[in-house]
């Protein structure tokens, strides 16, 4: 049995305790107080400065009950600012859809608007212009969400992903576009349905690795090729490869410097509730979740030579899933922007990330070079003539609550100085 010691503790030390909590108290609330809502702005130089934010009314009221709120929550990564400029909001919020850029557009696919509507089309962004123009359906038997997505340049290769709203299984169909006719193809299936692969294309292969099975919670650590040209296969079936040291959806799958990438992500995501005729997501697996933490990490695994073995690299600089195309390579680094990190280990709930990382591709070191406007994730971005753009995805409650909210189609862009 545990013994408790009741010895009271003499005033003076209690008044010493309360004086020293007061101050720390103060200290964090003097820091928040710097927190400006209607500007972010950081030099361009990316050197650190305070960013300032009022907060309703221009007075916080309870400084105490702001100070434990903020320490509450898993915090921010120290970081300078970016100036950020609004553009014009996508025509559509979309929450878990994907992205390919070509050129100077930008094509965005699918998505949730809200848990019982997904979206069954393109959207496309012009960086030359910065509006929103075409629009154009995707095919009926093509997923909705938490697509594997790569291309060439030309051709973009959907493969898998979760057909329908709610928590529906994945599907094994796979398609092509062509960007220059806009023409959709059949492409080979995947031999298992999967949801939200890491996919990319690596000296002339199309590669696709875990990601999560069909019921959406079980990891896949399965790695298959097929060759590809001219946005069609030039096999007949998908080759197995080497397995994913680390299985699971929601990351990030790079190719640059003839090396394949594959950062962060996470183990396990709802399920639907069982017998459900429309795969209701359970909410009850959320408790479960919680205390495995869903295994959100910050493992980053590499391919590369005759790539027969996986290379763990050095972790990102937080656990990460959720943003499988909010990503740019600029120069010699990719950077990558928003995303979710670990359940809040008190509310239980998902904390959304607002920073935007740089991993250099000469040492293979993470930096965190600024922050958004806002937390957000499954954020789609983009790179053009210096500058760094994204839009849509699920963004934060608020600027002391990074628990996600609202699904939204905003989107910005800011100068980019490497």
């Amino acid at each position: 049995m545990v013994q408790f010691n009741t010895k009271q503790t003499p005033r003076k030390y209690w008044f010493l305790i309360g004086l020293f909590a007061m101050t720390v108290v103060f200290s964090v609330v003097n820091h928040l107080s710097t927190y400006s809502d209607s500007t972010f702005k950081v030099t361009p130089t990316l050197e650190s400065i305070k960013v300032r934010r009022s907060f309703p009314g221009g007075v916080v009221k309870d400084q105490i009950t702001l100070a434990l709120t903020f320490n509450a929550t898993y915090a921010d990564i120290p970081a300078p600012t970016l100036e950020w400029e609004e553009m014009a909001a996508a025509p559509v919020g979309r929450l878990d859809g994907g992205s390919a850029q070509i050129g100077n557009l930008l094509y965005v696919f699918a998505g949730y608007e809200n848990i019982n509507h997904v979206h069954s089309h393109v959207d496309v962004f012009n960086f030359s212009d910065n509006t929103w123009g075409d629009r154009f359906d995707m095919p009926k038997e093509m997923a909705n969400s938490h697509l594997g997505i790569a291309n060439d340049g030309r051709y973009v290769y959907i493969i898998s992903g979760q057909y329908g709203a709610q928590c529906r299984p994945s599907t094994s169909r796979s398609f092509v576009l062509d960007t220059k006719t806009r023409k959709w193809s059949d492409f080979i299936s995947l031999p298992f349905p999967r949801y939200a692969p890491p996919t990319q294309i690596w000296r002339g292969r199309l590669h696709v690795m875990g990601g999560g099975k069909e019921n959406r919670f079980e990891i896949a650590l399965e790695h298959w090729s097929i060759g590809v040209k001219d946005g069609k296969a030039i096999e007949k079936e998908w080759r197995s490869e080497l397995p994913i040291p680390r299985g699971g959806p929601h990351r990030a799958c790079v190719v640059a410097n003839d090396r394949l990438f594959v950062f962060g992500g996470q183990e396990g995501d709802f399920m639907p509730k069982p017998g459900s005729p429309i795969f209701k997501c359970s909410r009850k697996i959320e408790a479960y979740i919680a205390e495995i933490v869903v295994a959100v990490h910050s493992d980053v695994y590499m391919l590369e030579g005759d790539g027969s073995k996986w290379k763990q690299l050095g972790d990102m600089p937080k656990p990460n899933s959720h943003f499988e195309t909010s990503w740019v390579i600029v120069n010699s680094s990719i950077i990558i922007i928003g995303g979710s990190t670990r359940l809040h280990p008190l509310t239980k709930k998902m904390n959304l990330i607002g920073e935007v990382f740089r991993f250099r591709l000469d040492t293979l070191e993470w930096s965190v070079i600024g922050r958004m406007p806002f937390r957000v994730k499954t954020t789609v971005a983009g790179f053009w003539n210096g500058w760094l753009y994204f839009s849509s995805g699920q963004r934060d409650t608020g600027p002391l609550d990074p628990k996600p909210k609202k699904i939204v189609g905003t989107t910005f862009r800011t100068q980019l100085r490497l």
